[in-house]
């Protein structure tokens, strides 16, 4: 008949004291992953929805590819020096949940985003309407014709010299004053939204998140770092540490940094990913985002 052991008297028995067994980080990490909620631009998206085999985003209304930033990461810029970038138009279907204007380019750049915002809140009453924008081209006077239910700012830096190292535009005080003008307005969810690049920006995340709250920003979606095949010897002159940026504990350590300033949130459909995930996977898991090119996988509609 054999002896049954208590797992710490096993491990004492190989000569491993048990606390060594116990990865305090890792459950710190999981508590964390289960305390987030979903950011509020992906609520009502497929990709919260593990058992959808094939999600899509929101649908999406694109005015141009064109941007007056050109940085380091971006897959819209690779989209358009590779001929793939998505004609100006309607991408999704009837009876949306949200839509974004838009996923490419910079659309404060068209003469048309009043008329267009003013159209998509006409055709969709229902939909949630978001804008996503680097911000350096919103002003006071533009934001009084505006109707958005969600803005997202994009910031990926706490100073001039960073933003323009990472984005090639001297724009940081204007994008600053655009998380000020949109926080300031309660009638709006207003959000930062800052990519994970370890080695160009690891300190300046909670600086931004810091920035943000003090203006008024509601949010903070931090996001990992796609490294498209384009952008690769830009990040690496930057300083992009590539291991660290497929590490989720680092990433999530990120996250967590700015949450003592902010309500953080990582991409939904990630999310609920790692939710489902043991501490012990979580803490070693690894996300090895690589691409050629992104690629709209929703039809578009003429509008």
């Amino acid at each position: 008949m054999g002896i049954k052991m208590s797992w710490e008297d096993f491990a004492r028995s190989m000569g491993v004291e048990p606390q060594i067994l116990e990865n305090k980080e890792a459950r710190l990490l999981k508590k964390f992953v289960m305390d987030l909620k979903i950011p509020t631009h992906c609520q009502g998206c497929q990709g919260l929805d593990l058992s959808n085999p094939n999600p899509v985003h929101h649908p999406s209304y694109e005015l141009t590819p064109a941007c007056n930033h050109d940085c380091i990461f971006c897959y819209s810029n690779v989209a358009v020096k590779l001929g793939k970038a998505p004609k100006p138009g309607y991408y999704g279907w009837e009876n949306p949940k949200a839509i974004t204007v838009s996923q490419y380019g910079e659309p404060l750049l068209s003469p048309r985003i009043v008329e267009v915002n003013k159209m998509l809140r006409e055709r969709f009453p229902e939909a949630r309407l978001d804008l996503q924008t680097n911000g350096s081209l919103l002003t006071e006077e533009l934001w009084e014709k505006l109707d958005f239910d969600l803005v997202m700012i994009s910031l990926d830096a706490s100073t001039r010299e960073k933003h323009l190292k990472i984005t090639n535009a001297d724009t940081f005080d204007a994008v600053v004053n655009a998380l000020r003008i949109v926080g300031s307005d309660e009638s709006v969810r207003s959000v930062v939204r800052t990519i994970f690049m370890p080695g160009i920006n690891d300190e300046d995340i909670p600086k931004i998140a810091e920035l943000a709250s003090s203006l008024g920003v509601d949010e903070m979606m931090l996001q990992p770092l796609t490294i498209h095949e384009l952008n690769v010897e830009r990040l690496r002159k930057a300083g992009l540490d590539f291991d660290r940026a497929e590490s989720v504990r680092e990433f999530l350590k990120a996250a967590m940094e700015a949450k003592k300033y902010i309500d953080v949130r990582i991409s939904g459909c990630q999310l609920v990913l790692y939710q489902k995930m043991d501490h012990l996977t979580l803490f070693s898991a690894r996300r090895v985002a690589r691409d050629v090119v992104p690629l709209v996988k929703r039809e578009r509609n003429v509008t």
